[in-house]
């Protein structure tokens, strides 16, 4: 399981990071990285020795030589620092300097790996910021304190808290999706989160990876089932609950809600102690965490460097957003399967329990097994899916948890007379009696349809409780999992409480557990926060609706929005036509992409090229509806695109991967996505679409067990239901080897020959040219050179000459002698002869016959790398 949740950096391909160079510390390398959006970035690797240990680090910066505000990113559980890589260069683009590090034990840092020990990682972060205060490009607050700010998710969320907490120079901290006290994390109310628990040590490398105090304590509790006081003690002393109270910067909490690892009430407790010291904070409950979802990257990121503008810069115009911000799902997009995503927001955060509203259940006291060796499991969140997971199918409306008769007990609501929305932790209280002296429980509350019989557990969430001196009877007051979920009118909530869950370490002695109700469920609602009716920029709910005054603002200040033009009837039957379009991104000195125009026809593979910075996924973005031009015009079939037009169902898209669900075959997973779209069954085009990716007797297979290029063909597959008319593919042989490259290159051809069109971005310059029929070549924002593939590459200097029969080295030699070739060279097929400036094939192949040299065809050769390097090294 890979913890590192490269999800939350922007969702654009990883770019690959320089190689560190292994020297004594204050030693680097420096390399320029160019983006579609922003200046120039510098970064040097170099190896520090810090505390004992060696941290592998790299220092971003871009601009001028002035001072200014430092960041430091901690990476996730089982990363390193080229994960985060993208996000450094984001933020040193936008005016910062960025330092990124390994964490002991990760990637090439050497040392053990500590949990975020104090004396351990914590410190390193000390030593870290000791090495900015010393950087020339730093703004200092005073000597040897630098002006800093740290972010990070997950494991590297606690560091950011942690290191407020221990190092008074901290300004400002953005920690995700992380959490606030690990022993509660694990150990949530004395219950062994076994699975997770075992993800992140085995995600580590193994016990033996880890500081033997941790090693010790994990081997003991897996052993016994049960964490005690020491296990507990080893891990509060790691939290940054332990120094919750000396972290008084401003923070900002972005928690996941399809989390059953760090759930939302961590952030719940760090807002509250962060807020108690004073410091200002805001809470932004994201759609995904760690068990998949929509980490919402873009939105995150932009939120963390408005954060930092704000209380790093010092720039009050910053506008860092409500005081609490949640992501609502509702429904999918019909174009692309996707989850449809709104946000809720409040001028005050809520906690857990604002606005609690009485259900009455029914349900007799209820006696049920706790079976031999705590088998069979329930199963609610299966830690490790990803890939959005169980979470996003409940999200969806998808029931995927599994109760076992006999082993749980169930209390029902009559059907609810109007809509409710759940925001926060419903509570409980039951009498509880068992058979053995301690009894565990895990509680969850289902929304359950109007047929009673699909029910769906929010975000698969379930709350454990540990019942000691259940023998007698006990009564407890249960706190179930704070979700965000939204009840239907004629739907019933359900509370069930099960003896097992897959997750957690449950009693191996059989007992009987016996429950009864003592009161209604608690449901809090949160009515202040409200939603968007409407996925629109926040400022148009700001504006009145009409008027004079209206009109007149927007037509100053420019920001009217104009009608879609209507559709160009001459376009209808042309996948793409884009004219004049221009981008410059806010803050940018340059434009990412220039007056750029090019026309694709049906049946074309286009092939989209261009170096680091050209601008390829600026248009890409425009040519999706995700971002808008600033000037120019895109056409689909005539249609011009803005966010969200009509005209984009006709268009599929495949960029890196998508989610599948590894225990399904590969046809019910393109079957249940099709199923999430809304749209007819007879719509999809299954079998077309699988033909095309030739995947044969593959389909009937778990995704599990298919290799990467399967993988790869299966999310093509997934792209291509509807039989979409444009299909944009980005690098779709991305980890793939030869043979996987070379059918992938067949599934794109076969594609298109149906009169369909496909546009495919790729850095692998040799499959372009046998795959596309036309290329786009830019360079810095503009078009360099458009055209049929072979007039491309044909427009160079050297020619293949074909001949009925081997040429001899001697002849070989007498042809390099002539005026106007430069060499000549004996090849399988003839002759491979490069001209120089005074040569020509008409005088070459007359210079040929008098030789008696057998000629059956001239003709240009040149790769493609040769051509696209000639282009861009001559472009202005």
């Amino acid at each position: 399981m890979d913890l590192r949740l490269r999800g939350l950096r922007r969702p654009r391909r990883i770019i690959a990071a320089v190689a560190a160079v292994v020297v004594l510390a204050g030693a680097g390398t420096w390399t320029a990285v160019a983006s579609d959006d922003a200046p120039p970035v510098h970064h040097a690797d170099q190896v520090m020795a810090v505390n004992g240990v060696r941290l592998d680090t790299s220092y971003f910066t871009s601009g001028d030589s002035g001072r200014r505000p430092a960041v430091l990113l901690g990476h996730g559980f089982g990363g390193t620092k080229d994960d985060v890589r993208e996000q450094a260069e984001d933020l040193a683009a936008d005016g910062y300097a960025v330092l990124t590090w390994s964490a002991r034990g990760f990637g090439r840092s050497t040392g053990k790996i500590g949990l975020n020990d104090p004396k351990g990682e914590v410190a390193d972060v000390s030593r870290l910021i000791d090495w900015l205060a010393k950087q020339p490009q730093v703004q200092l607050d005073k000597a040897g304190d630098p002006r800093v700010g740290l972010a990070g998710a997950s494991y590297g969320g606690a560091i950011s808290l942690l290191a407020a907490g221990h190092d008074t120079r901290v300004d400002a901290i953005a920690p995700a999706i992380t959490y606030w006290n690990l022993a509660d994390a694990l150990f949530p109310d004395g219950v062994f989160k076994k699975l997770w628990t075992g993800v992140f040590f085995n995600t580590g490398g193994g016990c033996a990876r880890f500081e033997p105090a941790l090693c010790a304590m994990y081997e003991r509790v897996a052993e016994s089932g049960t964490p005690d006081a020491a296990a507990r003690a080893l891990l509060e002393e790691r939290s940054p609950s332990a120094v919750g109270d000396r972290i008084k910067v401003p923070t900002l909490l972005l928690q996941g809600q399809t989390d059953s690892l760090f759930t939302l009430a961590q952030s719940d407790a760090a807002e509250k102690a962060i807020r108690a010291n004073g410091a200002p904070v805001d809470v932004d409950w994201i759609a995904g965490g760690h068990d998949g979802g929509d980490l919402e990257a873009s939105r995150v990121q932009a939120r963390v460097t408005s954060w930092f503008d704000r209380y790093l810069k010092n720039d009050k115009g910053a506008d860092t957003g409500p005081a609490f911000r949640i992501t609502r799902t509702g429904g999918v997009d019909s174009t692309d399967g996707a989850a449809l995503l709104r946000g809720a927001s409040d001028d005050t955060y809520p906690g857990l329990t604002a606005g609690d509203r009485s259900i009455a259940l029914t349900g007799r006291e209820q006696s049920f097994a706790n079976p031999p060796g705590a088998s069979p499991p329930a199963v609610s969140a299966l830690p490790g899916l990803g890939g959005g997971g169980l979470s996003q199918l409940s999200s969806l409306g998808v029931g995927v948890s599994l109760d076992f008769p006999g082993q749980f007990a169930a209390f029902t609501s009559a059907p609810l007379t109007t809509d409710l929305r759940v925001t926060g932790s419903p509570t409980a209280t039951l009498h509880v009696k068992s058979t053995s002296e301690d009894a565990v429980l895990f509680g969850k509350v289902y929304d359950v349809g109007p047929d009673g019989r699909q029910q769906v557990l929010p975000s698969q969430l379930v709350a454990p409780v540990r019942v000691e001196g259940a023998k007698a009877g006990k009564d407890v007051t249960l706190t179930l999992p704070a979700i965000d979920h939204e009840v239907d009118k004629g739907h019933r909530l359900r509370l069930v409480l099960a003896s097992t869950d897959l997750g957690y370490a449950s009693p191996a002695a059989a007992a009987t557990y016996t429950v009864s109700l003592k009161g209604d469920l608690a449901v809090p609602t949160a009515a202040a926060v409200s939603t968007a009716a409407a996925p629109l920029p926040s400022w148009v709910w700001w504006l009145p609706l009409a008027g004079a005054g209206l009109a007149l603002a927007l037509l100053v200040t420019g920001r009217r929005r104009t009608a879609t033009p209507a559709p160009d009837p001459e376009l209808a039957e042309v996948p793409l036509q884009i004219t004049d379009l221009s981008k410059k991104y806010a803050g940018g000195d340059r434009y990412s992409v220039r007056d750029l125009s090019f026309r694709v026809e049906k049946g074309q593979v286009l092939g989209l090229l261009g170096p680091n910075g050209a601008g390829k996924t600026t248009t890409l973005r425009m040519l999706m509806g995700l971002i808008r031009p600033d000037g120019g015009e895109i056409r689909v079939f005539g249609h011009a695109i803005r966010p969200g037009a009509p005209v984009l169902s006709r268009v599929g898209a495949f960029v890196e991967g998508a989610g599948f669900l590894p225990h399904l075959s590969g046809r019910q997973n393109l079957e249940l996505y099709w199923q999430a779209t809304g749209r007819p069954a007879e719509d999809a085009h299954l079998d077309e679409a699988l033909e095309i990716a030739g995947l044969g007797d593959a389909l009937a297979r778990a995704v599990r067990t298919y290799s990467q290029g399967m993988r790869q063909r299966l999310a093509i597959a997934q792209a291509m239901l509807g039989l979409p008319d444009l299909l944009i593919l980005d690098e779709p042989t991305n980890g793939l080897d030869p043979p996987q490259i070379r059918e992938m290159r067949e599934v794109m051809i076969r594609y298109a020959a149906a009169g369909r069109t496909v546009i495919v971005s790729s850095h692998l310059l040799a499959e372009v040219e046998q795959t596309c029929t036309h290329l786009v070549v830019m360079d810095r924002g503009r078009l360099v050179q458009a055209g049929p593939v072979g007039v491309i590459v044909g427009s160079g200097d050297t020619l293949l000459v074909g001949t009925a029969t081997p040429v001899e080295e001697p002849l070989a030699e007498k042809v390099a002698a002539l005026p106007g070739v430069a060499s000549a060279v004996p090849t399988d097929d003839g002759l491979l002869v490069r001209l120089d400036a005074d040569g020509s094939a008409q005088h070459l192949v007359a210079e040929l016959v008098r030789l008696d040299v057998p000629v059956q065809s001239v003709g240009p050769h040149r790769r493609l790398e040769d051509a696209f390097l000639t282009l861009i090294g001559g472009s202005a």
